[in-house]
């Protein structure tokens, strides 16, 4: 089981990897909105080894988070809120509310037009941003709370990994993804066999990620993939060492350099942007609530401990800040400039809404509880 000093330092780091977060997202704006904006996409265009900056943060650095999330989802599968049927079905039914009724809200609001096959990004949550919320709190949020959302957003990204490797895929190169798919056998007969050590795992890693690269398939899977093969031991000293780099420098970096859309060369009215703004507003908080309550009202998952259900109502409202998986998928999800930069918008308006909206809802459920004291 995990220590609760270990919790601790978790939510510290992702408490203020969101702040950081935030800081290199507005950076973004501000930069894509002076007069300098120009140069802003400029340099992302700029090439190494024939990948732009965009692409090999997008591709690369974007791989390694994924890793980090696979180990993060395999612990918690093994060892931790997803380790028994008891703990990990309120999260799991939280996480199918707030994924199925966003989606069905935006193919609602696009259908028949170009932006339908959007519809994968407001499934998405920010594990980091919805924390950071959380911990403005202090104590006065039950830790079984944050325990139940950071369940409930791995689930989630599980949801987006596997909407990114079926549905947001190009045409396949049978031949790469086979070399793929026999690397990661072989590491994992070597986990079965015994071999704990980390250089082969990442040395065969890199390759993993190059045959997926060339296969069509996004790369980012892979990261997936190959955290599922490593030793549980190793697999945890390495989570232990990526978390830093993954919240402190990986994730800012991409919000530095996703982030940055014209707020003048799009529009919130577009379907695009009232689709993902609709699903992360409206379709989490009512999918993660609906969906908690029926779990509990058929005796199948219970309410943490310590928790209300208006508790649990903000966290719903929280789990609306899709912002780094959601700015992900829109780049997957259109090619063109224009419908890339609406969706952003819509990302980036709903991320804020639903983050202060959460917080005055989560504000009110501890004042009203502290009044009955």
């Amino acid at each position: 089981m995990i220590n609760a000093n270990k919790l601790q330092d978790f939510f510290k780091l992702e408490a203020s990897s969101g702040i950081i977060l935030f800081a290199c997202a507005i950076a973004g704006l501000v930069w894509a909105n002076s007069p300098f904006e120009d140069s802003y996409h400029t340099f992302w265009q700029n090439s190494i080894a024939g990948m732009s900056f965009h692409h090999w943060i997008n591709d690369g650095l974007m791989a390694i988070f994924f890793l980090f999330v696979g180990l993060e989802i395999k612990r918690e599968i093994i060892q931790g809120e997803l380790s028994s049927k008891q703990k990990a079905s309120l999260p799991i039914a939280a996480a199918f509310g707030g994924m199925i009724i966003p989606a069905l809200i935006y193919v609602y609001i696009n259908r028949g037009t170009i932006g339908a096959t959007g519809w994968g990004i407001p499934m998405a949550t920010d594990i980091a941003f919805a924390l950071g919320v959380l911990t403005l709190f202090g104590k006065r949020v039950p830790a079984s709370l944050k325990l139940f959302l950071t369940a409930f957003a791995i689930v989630d990204d599980m949801g987006a990994v596997l909407v990114i490797a079926l549905f947001y895929t190009s045409q396949i190169s049978w031949i790469f993804l086979a070399l793929g798919l026999g690397i990661l056998g072989m590491l994992f007969i070597l986990n079965q066999k015994g071999v704990a050590k980390s250089s082969i795992y990442l040395i065969c890693g890199v390759l993993v990620w190059f045959a997926f690269l060339k296969s069509g398939i996004h790369a980012t899977v892979a990261g997936v993939l190959l955290a599922f093969v490593i030793p549980t031991r190793t697999g945890i000293k390495l989570e232990h060492i990526l978390h830093p780099w993954v919240a402190f420098g990986i994730m800012p970096i991409f919000a530095f350099a996703n982030a940055g859309v014209s707020l003048l060369g799009g529009s919130l009215s577009h379907p695009i942007s009232l689709g993902i703004i609709a699903g992360l507003i409206l379709g989490k908080q009512i999918g993660i609530t609906v969906f908690s309550w029926i779990a509990v009202r058929m005796r199948l998952a219970t309410l943490p401990k310590g928790v209300t259900w208006m508790q649990l109502y903000a966290t719903g409202w929280l789990g609306g800040i899709g912002f780094t998986m959601s700015l992900f998928i829109a780049n997957l999800a259109f090619s063109e400039a224009d419908l890339i930069g609406v969706a952003k918008l819509g990302i980036i308006a709903a991320s804020v809404l639903a983050g202060a909206i959460g917080a005055v809802i989560l504000f009110m459920s501890i004042r009203k509880k502290t009044s009955y004291v």
